[in-house]
C-alpha cells in the first residue's frame, strides 16, 4: 500500500492548489472510503482508496514515463532561481513530472522523467544500484594503471566510489575516449573520479540507464518509455 498525503493527491487531480486542498480537508469536505477526513496530516492510497472531494470522486493520477536525451546547458531540477533551461521544459506533458536523479548542466545524455514518485524513490535508492553507463572524452592519455584505479574505486571527499566497469574506446597521447559504468549517484561523480587521475573531462555523455538506451533518440529529443522498459525498471527495483 502506497500512502500519499491527501492534499497532494487532491492537488495532483486538479481540485485546487495544495494549500486550498488542505483547507478543504480541514473543512470536512473530503471523504476517504466514505469516512470524513478533517484533520492533518492525512494519507490515502490513490490506487485502492475511494476519495471524494465535495462529493466528487477523484481519479488516480495517470502515470507517465519519458526518456530525454538531455543537451548541455539544461538542468535537472523543477525550479531554478537563475532562470536556466530545465529538462521538464523540453517535454510536453499534462502531468507534473520530475527527473529521476540528476545529470549536471554540462553533461548530456539520457535521463528519465516521470510523475511516479514510488518508482523514482526506488531507482535512486542505493540499495538497488542501477547501472548507468557514460562515454567520457578526456584530455590526456589513460593507461592501464589509471584504468585499474577506476575499476577498483577512487577516494573522493564523500567517500570511496564503488567498483566501475571501464573500457577504453580510443586513446592517444593527447586525449582518450572511455566508457564507464557506475552504480552510484554521487554529485558529479565521473568528473571527480577522472579529475583525481588528472584526466580533465572535455565532454561527458550518459548512454544507458540499466539496459535502457537512446535507440536513435537525437539530442534534445524525448520519447515515452515502452511498456517493456517500464516493467523492466519496476522489476529490477522490487524488494
Amino acid at each position: 500500500m502506497v500512502q500519499v498525503r491527501l492534499q497532494k493527491l487532491l492537488a495532483a487531480a486538479g481540485i485546487d492548489s495544495r494549500r486550498k486542498c488542505e483547507q478543504m480537508i480541514l473543512d470536512g469536505k473530503v471523504r476517504v472510503n466514505k469516512k470524513v477526513i478533517d484533520t492533518l496530516p492525512a494519507f490515502a492510497d490513490p490506487e485502492k482508496d475511494i476519495i471524494l472531494a465535495n462529493g466528487k470522486r477523484i481519479q488516480p493520477e495517470k502515470k507517465v514515463y519519458y526518456l530525454l536525451n538531455k543537451p548541455k546547458g539544461v538542468i535537472c531540477t523543477n525550479s531554478d532561481p537563475q532562470g536556466r533551461k530545465k529538462a521538464i521544459d523540453i517535454i510536453k506533458s499534462d502531468q507534473r513530472i520530475f527527473c529521476v536523479g540528476r545529470l549536471d548542466i554540462d553533461t548530456t545524455g539520457l535521463i528519465i522523467l516521470t510523475n511516479d514518485s514510488q518508482l523514482t524513490n526506488r531507482l535512486t535508492h542505493p540499495k538497488y544500484g542501477i547501472s548507468k553507463t557514460y562515454i567520457a572524452h578526456v584530455k590526456g592519455l589513460i593507461d592501464a594503471a589509471k584504468i585499474e584505479k577506476l575499476k577498483k574505486g577512487i577516494w573522493l571527499a564523500d567517500g570511496k566510489t564503488q567498483r566501475s566497469a571501464v573500457k577504453i574506446l580510443k586513446k592517444n597521447s593527447k586525449e582518450s575516449l572511455i566508457q564507464i559504468a557506475v552504480k552510484q549517484g554521487q554529485n558529479r561523480q565521473i568528473r571527480r573520479m577522472l579529475a583525481k587521475l588528472e584526466l580533465p573531462v572535455k565532454s561527458l555523455k550518459r548512454i544507458k540507464i540499466g539496459r535502457i538506451t537512446a535507440h536513435k533518440l537525437g539530442l534534445r529529443n524525448y520519447r515515452q518509455l515502452t511498456t517493456r522498459e517500464i516493467e523492466y525498471l519496476k522489476n529490477i527495483t522490487r524488494t
